[in-house]
């Protein structure tokens, strides 16, 4: 069981990773347009906070991504994680990718049958669209459900990365289903700590612990 976060922000990646609870980042292009930085240094202040499997995204056709992620790999080494879209030139980057040990990151699932295209082409892991696929009404977790079910059934190696979760239920039941990894914004992760519940004892304490020491 691991957590990424998904997320751009390297001031608010360094405060989580130092709760020893974060194993690892996905971004985007968006994500890093929004920091306003360039990718790699981006992705170089990540891996000197320590982080050791940061998703780096490629674009392009197989071709480029497939030259660009040996650039990514060689550059910042088993810390990159090369991300690729499940398309055909995705796929055919990722086998190459894969066959020259380097790890990928199949994104943009939406279907069963793209995360076994994936898993044939030796990809790391896959990672399903929890919000994006409950947004065009069929069920996001029940995605990442029958996708690790076919997976444990055929004993394939890959590992289903849940994505595009947007609360704190749906990280929790991505695990239920199945996931090896959740990724999650920052915000998501922190709303892991809360529970009504914890906050209504923790007051209930403090009051039994001032009345006990006023005594």
């Amino acid at each position: 069981m691991k957590i990424f976060l998904d997320t751009a922000e390297t001031d608010v990646v360094r405060k989580h990773f130092k709760t020893g609870l974060i194993d690892g980042l996905t971004t985007n292009p968006t994500l890093i347009r929004k920091s306003g930085r360039k990718h790699e240094d981006v992705y170089q202040e990540f891996k000197d906070i320590g982080l050791t499997d940061i998703s780096m995204e490629v674009i392009g056709n197989a071709e480029n991504m497939i030259s660009e992620g040996k650039r990514l790999h060689k550059k910042f080494g088993k810390v990159a994680t090369i991300k690729v879209p499940c398309t055909r030139d995705g796929l055919l980057a990722c086998r190459e990718l894969a066959n020259n040990n380097i790890k990928v990151n199949v994104t943009l699932i939406f279907s069963v049958a793209q995360a076994l295209l994936a898993s044939k082409a030796g990809a790391a892991y896959v990672s399903p669209f929890v919000g994006r696929v409950d947004d065009n009404s069929f069920g996001g977790l029940c995605l990442v459900k029958d996708i690790a079910d076919v997976y444990t059934k055929h004993i394939l190696t890959t590992q289903v990365l849940a994505a595009s979760l947007r609360n704190v239920r749906d990280a929790a039941k991505a695990f239920q289903y199945g996931a090896n990894i959740v990724t999650m914004p920052p915000k998501v992760f922190e709303g892991m700590y809360n529970h009504i519940l914890t906050d209504a004892g923790l007051k209930q304490f403090d009051i039994d612990y001032a009345e006990s020491i006023a005594e």
